[in-house]
């Protein structure tokens, strides 16, 4: 297990690394650090510009190198979003090291956690308003899938595409009071009573009355979000979900 200090002398090594790096031309601090809200479980994330004239694949492939040859990477995984690269890293001493890579024409804060460590960045970009309309569409293919689970005896498929359905209400009670949507960030900070109404969501046994049981939960919770969300929406969907859930 990674200590505080090891992480933090990691972090500063990396983004000397970026500010010696020729071909870099902006390093960011983001994540949790870039607001002072570090905590002992707390990952490194980190953003660079590659200057114009360089391709980010060299960049990318030499910095991987270095993670695991210097830094004990044991696996990394990309996960891209428009023309940045996110290179998620996982070490073997179980430290997260999240390195993002992107042309420095793009090089801009896309959320409010981005603190430059060097060199320049572009002012930053409107960034759009998260939506409810895929957090409902993923709700709804969810429960679509739940009655014939049931019906065909796969209670351990019928949990999964359950739990889909309450993820995605609970992504969607968070939209609706202005939290994080995305990796359950802000359920934590759902207000209490209906926390304790998701509880009752939760699949208690593999049973098929079990199931049937937090699916209907599930589908009434999720119907009251989406009318928050999207009235006319959820108007159109009540009856086809509720029918589901019977």
């Amino acid at each position: 297990m990674f200590t505080v200090e090891e992480r933090e002398a990691l972090r500063a090594e990396l983004v000397a690394f970026g500010a010696a790096d020729s071909r870099i031309g902006g390093v960011a601090i983001t994540g949790s650090a870039a607001e002072d809200r570090l905590d002992r479980w707390s990952d490194i994330d980190l953003a660079f510009g590659v200057k114009s004239e360089v391709e980010v694949a060299p960049v990318l492939a030499d910095w991987t190198s270095r993670m695991y040859d210097q830094f004990g990477a044991l696996h990394h995984l990309d996960i891209t979003a428009g023309a940045w690269i996110y290179r998620v890293f996982f070490l073997a001493n179980t430290l997260q090291v999240d390195l993002a890579f992107v042309p420095q024409a793009e090089f801009r804060p896309l959320a409010p956690t981005f603190r430059l460590a060097s060199g320049t960045a572009n002012p930053a970009a409107e960034i759009p308003a998260a939506q409810p309309e895929g957090i409902i569409g993923f709700a709804w293919l969810y429960a679509l899938h739940v009655r014939g689970c049931v019906a065909r005896g796969k209670f351990w498929q019928a949990e999964y595409m359950i739990s889909g359905v309450r993820d995605n209400a609970l992504a969607l009670a968070c939209l609706n009071r202005g939290l994080a949507t995305v990796h359950g960030r802000g359920v934590d900070l759902l207000p209490a009573e209906l926390l304790l109404k998701f509880q009752d969501a939760l699949v208690r046994g593999l049973e098929a009355h079990e199931l049937s049981r937090a699916f209907r939960v599930n589908v009434r919770l999720l119907l009251d979000e989406m009318l928050l969300a999207d009235a006319a929406i959820a108007g159109r969907l009540r009856e086809a979900l509720l029918a589901l859930a019977d």
